[in-house]
């Protein structure tokens, strides 16, 4: 009887389930397939955690954008239905006066036998700008690039719908310093977000928001 029982064995008999090793290579698979869906769900989360940021800084950029052009247009507005073939208005004396002309030039007056070329150029610049938006992730730049994109947005509106034509509009002017040419808000905004952007570029700020050194 011994004997038969060591030949058949029984279903009670030690031994008779799985081994070791198949019960650890079930355990690894379940581990590892846990341990990729981990790593996967961790690296969704660093995507979307580093994409709010440039979200946000995008937002900041359309938003001085929408306000930098906003004010350009309804104080152009205002200038030629008010100001336009009347006397000029005195701010400080004769040091500031608001004075209305239509400029067919560059900002300041500069240029004006090219207009067509400066309409392009301003739209190359929201074309890079719009590009730009893609990677940025600085505040400061994103404020620099909000009122460059909002100038020349507001001077190319004069160039595409104000009189001679279509593209070659003359830009309404109105801010008259002495001794210095007369620009618009526009002007002002581009000039502004210029200077921004030397200044954060001579401290080594790229738009991405890394730090560089030279």
């Amino acid at each position: 009887m011994a004997e038969a029982e060591r030949i058949i064995g029984t279903p009670d008999t030690p031994g008779t389930g799985p081994g070791p090793e198949q019960r650890d290579v079930r355990g690894t698979d379940g581990m590892d397939g846990a341990d990729g869906a981990g790593r996967a769900d961790t690296a969704a989360d660093a995507d979307a955690s580093a994409a709010r940021p440039r979200r946000r800084r995008v937002a900041v950029l359309f938003a001085v954008a929408a306000f930098a052009y906003a004010l350009d247009l309804v104080s152009k507005l205002l200038v030629v239905a008010k100001l336009e073939h009347h006397r000029p208005i005195e701010i400080v004396g004769d040091w500031l006066k608001f004075e209305a002309i239509r400029n067919a030039g560059a900002a300041f007056g500069f240029g004006e036998a090219f207009t067509v070329i400066f309409t392009v150029i301003a739209a190359a610049v929201i074309v890079v700008i719009a590009r730009l938006a893609r990677k940025l992730y600085s505040l400061p730049w994103a404020i620099a690039l909000g009122l460059l994109l909002g100038g020349a947005l507001g001077n190319l509106t004069d160039r595409i719908f104000r009189s001679p034509g279509v593209f070659e509009g003359a830009v309404v002017d109105f801010i008259a310093p002495k001794h210095f040419a007369v620009f618009n808000l526009a002007d002002s905004a581009i000039v502004c977000g210029g200077i921004l952007i030397v200044l954060l570029s001579f401290r080594g700020l790229d738009p991405d928001g890394t730090v560089h050194k030279d």
